[in-house]
């Protein structure tokens, strides 16, 4: 069945490309005609995953090159920013913690305080991903991390596989609103996210924006999460296997003393990235290269690269290459005045509502993060300059609504990578049982906190 579509994408995509390229429209120029066109052949592929999307945005990037869509230092511009290097310097930190040991000190340390119960395992899942947020800037080692814990609870537990199913499925949907309260919480999805709205958030400025959207819907999720899923035995956490591996760990390592250090220093300097103006990309890509250096740092080694995947930079690039090549061909303008009232509403409810209905829409359809912020939040903030929205408005209503939303695992990568019996061990039916519900505060989310928050700070 998924190869059937596949094939159909495939077909389908060239197809309607060559349609929107050749079929004659009014008001829009010819290189954005042609950016619509490349544009919705890679949304159909990735949206039928006819191939890794790392493949297709590179197709995409050089077809608008090719074509003489835009520049290639416009098609190309993330690779110019420090975005891609924030990324990247995510990627080799979270390996520094890892291969240190020091994220698993802090998960054993962490269970033999406060873990007790089936419930204070649940919230710890959550608490423990947001603790990790601070020194591991990416959600997926995070999980993985704290799965490689949960899964010496529920042996030495011995918890029935229907409660292990509903801890390790806390671990990855948990991961998703923990990762909103930071900038560098998802240093993938949420510079990328300001990137996109065209002007600067300081890591400060983040925290005092999204902090409280982030903790609330990490305790709105958590309390669906506690409400849907009953424990089906009593548990019993064996807290000796526990101290018997911290034992094992030894005291702090001198690995774990410089990643301390280092990251240290890289937490420091982004909550004072407003007063040195050095962005937090330039900040994580030293410390990565601090941990590296010897003596000094000496955590990372030669194969850590292997960590950094080149795939999802080329796919951050080509979701961020849509909203900018949209722009100065001026695909966003046309597809703004053709899908959308002209006028935005000028309360603020109800173009949080608009917003969120229209992300929602696409993200159902495309399934990806990336790709709908790539499309929407061009188009939503060409929208919002009738209603006077500061372009930051739309572009983090339409982030807020798609980064917590999913009810198949395709739409969210964090659900995704936990799917599976050796992963997550949660199968497509528990994201669904979950997801639906889970829709319900993606609009309580912005009506109940995040306009009224906004309202008080100023933002809107």
């Amino acid at each position: 069945m998924t190869k059937h579509i596949s094939m159909i994408g495939f077909v389908g995509g060239i197809v309607i490309a060559l349609l929107v390229g050749v079929l004659p429209f009014s008001g829009i120029s010819p290189a954005g005609q042609r950016c619509l066109a490349v544009s919705l052949l890679a949304v159909i592929w990735w949206a039928t995953k006819v191939m890794h999307p790392g493949y297709t945005s590179v197709i995409l990037l050089t077809l608008y090159v090719l074509l003489g869509v835009a520049p290639a230092n416009v098609v190309f511009g993330l690779w110019t920013t420090p975005i891609i290097y924030m990324i990247i310097g995510a990627y080799l930190i979270a390996a520094a913690v890892n291969e240190s040991g020091l994220g698993k000190r802090i998960a054993y340390s962490y269970i033999l305080r406060y873990v007790n119960t089936y419930r204070s395992i649940i919230v710890g899942m959550y608490v423990l991903g947001l603790l990790l947020s601070f020194i591991i800037p990416h959600p997926w080692p995070r999980s993985f991390l704290i799965m490689s814990v949960v899964a010496i609870i529920v042996k030495s537990a011995k918890i029935p596989l229907k409660d292990a199913v509903n801890i390790g499925l806390a671990v990855f949907a948990g991961s998703v609103p923990t990762s909103m309260v930071l900038l560098t919480g998802d240093a993938t999805v949420n510079p990328v996210a300001v990137e996109m709205s065209g002007q600067a958030v300081s890591w400060l400025g983040w925290l005092w924006m999204m902090g409280l959207p982030g903790l609330a819907a990490t305790l709105l999720t958590l309390g669906l999460q506690l409400l849907l899923y009953k424990p089906s035995a009593e548990v019993h956490v064996n807290k000796e296997e526990i101290r018997k591996l911290l034992r094992d760990l030894g005291p702090l390592s001198g690995a774990e003393w410089r990643c301390i250090l280092w990251i240290g220093l890289a937490i420091v300097l982004w909550a004072t990235d407003s007063l040195h103006k050095i962005h937090c990309g330039w900040i994580a890509l030293v410390v990565a290269m601090g941990l590296a250096l010897p003596k000094v740092g000496g955590v990372l080694k030669p194969s850590s690269w292997r960590e950094v995947p080149i795939e999802t930079a080329f796919f951050l690039t080509a979701a961020l290459a849509i909203g900018r090549v949209g722009a100065v061909s001026g695909m966003n303008a046309w597809v703004a005045s053709v899908l959308l009232p002209s006028n935005a509403p000028s309360n603020a409810f109800l173009f949080a509502l608009f917003v969120t209905l229209i992300a929602l829409a696409i993200h159902m359809c495309l399934g990806s993060v990336m790709a709908v912020m790539g499309i929407a939040i061009p188009t939503l903030i060409q929208f919002g300059e009738s209603a006077g929205m500061t372009p930051l408005v739309p572009s983090l209503l339409v982030y807020i609504a798609i980064f917590i939303h999913y009810i198949l695992p395709f739409h969210h990568m964090n659900i995704l990578v936990g799917l599976g019996e050796k992963q997550g061990m949660y199968t497509d039916k528990d994201v669904i049982r979950f997801g639906i519900p889970l829709t319900a505060i993606v609009f309580i989310l912005p009506l109940a906190v995040v306009v009224p928050w906004w309202k008080i700070i100023g933002l809107l």
